[in-house]
Formats: structure tokens, sequence, C-alpha cells
């Protein structure tokens, strides 16, 4: 099957409507299976949806060096979206540091370049606002290297409305990267009003909640040492018991559809406007069929109104970080 495609941004970047986010074949949930994920990601290309979604940190490199493996021969089937910005020194880690200095910037993008196999990157986004370094400068940058044929577009990750505006009147942002779903909804007062004033496309990651809105979920103590849930303010305590209250009504409405919790999670996002395309992670081939296949779900009004009520900020237990990662978002 291929999905219909959607617009980001007045560019011309076209996309099918659901991505994948390729981060937890790498870390971050659980251990990795570099065999199935390959078959994934071909998989992915099977089914249209060929819209791929790295970043440096992601290992931090294994993730691009992967999907450089693995597409070795198919640059012209995918979309690739990757991001600077993190200071990642000695090939570890960072520590919350960013670094998008415009000499910073070049040699990330010359490494992701190397990495991904490939002489020019689909959309290349700033990872977190750099305070130390004017927004100016960063779209100023991105635009020499788009001029230079190393990069198709130009997107910002968690950015807020002042920043996107800097760098939209710099450089045109095709796309803002950021969390959205049914239990993260903090763009909707301000961010997405601004995104479609500007005709900047929307890219929600975590759409299913890091899992949660799978229904397949259990405590943040129940996950193994180094799957991120375990420290997600979300699955823990009080906190997950309303959550998993708040979130029967996707179940609900899921088993109306004979659906999983899942694909109506990503339904509703879709049917949130053509602008938005959500690129739900996996690292199996099973869970990329399923998300895939959320995108033939259509949900009415009332059902539509039923979710954003039971879903709504007020009922949902927890920040959405711990206040080290809150800190990195540009709010």
């Amino acid at each position: 099957m291929n999905m219909n495609t959607r617009k980001l941004g007045r560019q011309g970047l076209e996309v099918p409507a659901l991505g994948l986010g390729c981060m937890g074949m790498s870390q971050s949930y659980g251990p990795a299976d570099e065999s199935e994920s390959i078959a994934t990601l071909h998989h992915a290309l099977e089914l249209g949806c060929n819209f791929l979604d790295t970043a440096e940190v992601y290992g931090p490199f294994r993730n691009e060096e992967l999907l450089g493996r693995a597409l070795q021969g198919r640059r012209h089937d995918v979309i690739i979206a990757t991001k600077f910005g993190f200071d990642i020194r000695e090939g570890k880690p960072p520590l919350g540091g960013t670094n998008s200095r415009p000499e910073h910037i070049r040699a990330a993008v010359d490494g992701s370049l190397r990495r991904l196999r490939t002489d020019y990157i689909d959309l290349l986004y700033q990872h977190r606002v750099d305070r130390a370094v004017p927004i100016e400068d960063v779209a100023g940058t991105v635009g020499d290297l788009v001029r230079q044929g190393k990069v198709r577009h130009f997107g910002l990750s968690e950015a807020g409305i002042a920043n996107i505006r800097r760098a939209h009147a710099v450089h045109p942002v095709t796309a803002l990267q950021s969390e959205y779903s049914l239990w993260e909804r903090n763009l909707e007062g301000d961010i997405i009003p601004v995104l479609r004033e500007l005709g900047i496309g929307l890219v929600p990651f975590s759409p299913l909640g890091r899992g949660f809105l799978t229904g397949a979920v259990q405590r943040a103590e129940d996950y193994p040492e180094g799957d991120f849930r375990r420290n997600d303010p979300r699955y823990q305590g009080e906190n997950y018991d309303a959550n998993v209250r708040a979130a029967q009504t996707v179940r609900d409405i899921a088993a109306a559809h004979q659906a999983k919790p899942g694909q109506i999670a990503l339904a509703w996002l879709l049917h949130k406007g053509e602008d938005i395309v959500p690129i739900p992670g996996t690292k199996r081939r099973r869970y990329l069929d399923e998300n895939v296949a959320a995108a033939a779900i259509a949900l009415d009004s009332l059902q539509m109104q039923a979710l954003d009520a039971a879903l709504a900020p007020e009922r949902i237990a927890g920040p959405r970080y711990a206040a080290a990662m809150m800190a990195t978002v540009d709010r």
C-alpha cells in the first residue's frame, strides 16, 4: 500500500502521512536488534512509509550509521530527516549541553552525510534551541548549506514561537518537530496557530505517548534498566494509575473500530490537520504494520470530541519530562 502524501511547509517537501521514528532502533527502548531494525526499514519502504527520522545524537551516531547501511542503493527512495545541536564529546552522550555555533553545524552536517552515506539531507532540524547562539545565525548557516546542496529543507525541534518567527524570517522553516499527542497537548494554545500562520508543517514525535497510548504498558519500575520509561514521570506511582484511567476512552473507541488503541491515537493526530505528519517510532515490523494501518481509520466528530475531553491536559498526571530534560525545551 502507499499512503497519501502531505505537504510540510511551503517549500515543496511532500512526505507520507506517517513517517518512521528510528531512535528506538539504537537507544532508549531496550536492547537493539540490528537485523530486525534493518528489516523494519526495508518493510517501511515497501509500505510507502519512507519519511525516516534520525539524529546524530541517537546512539550517538549509531542510528545514522544504521540507516546508512540499511539504505545503500535506496537513497532516492527515502526522505531522510536528521538533527544537529547537541555537544557530543568523544562520541559520548551529551550532558544536556547544546552547540549550534555555525562552525559546529557545518561539521555536524558533514558527519551526518558521511554516516548516512549520502550527499544531501532532505530535512535538517536544529535538535534543541541553543540559548548561546542567536537563532538568526543558525538559520543563516543552514541556509548556506541549502545553497550548497547539502541540505534541502530547514526544520526546528521543540522551539518556541519567538525563535520560530525569528528563524523563519532568515530562512524558511519547513517543519517544527515537537512532542504532540493525545496526552501531550502543549502546542495547541500558541505554537500550532503560529505554524499555520507561517505555513510551517508539524512533525509530532512520541505520538503514542512513548508507548502509553498503545495500551501495552506497565509501571516504570517494571521496565528494564536502560529503558527510558523507567524515569518517565507519567509512568510512575499514582501518575500511572491516573493516566491508565484517562486512556480508557482510547481503548473503548479502539474496540468500536476493531482497532488497536495506538491506531486510534495516530488517527486522532491525522484528523487534526493535513499539515501534521506524526513519526511513531518502532524497531519491529509488526508494530510498523499497525501504525501504517492507522492512516485508514476514520474518526467521526463525536469520537474526536470524546478523545479531546478524556485526555484533556488537566486529566493527564505528571510532567512530560523530568526537570533536566524539560529545561532543554524552548517554551
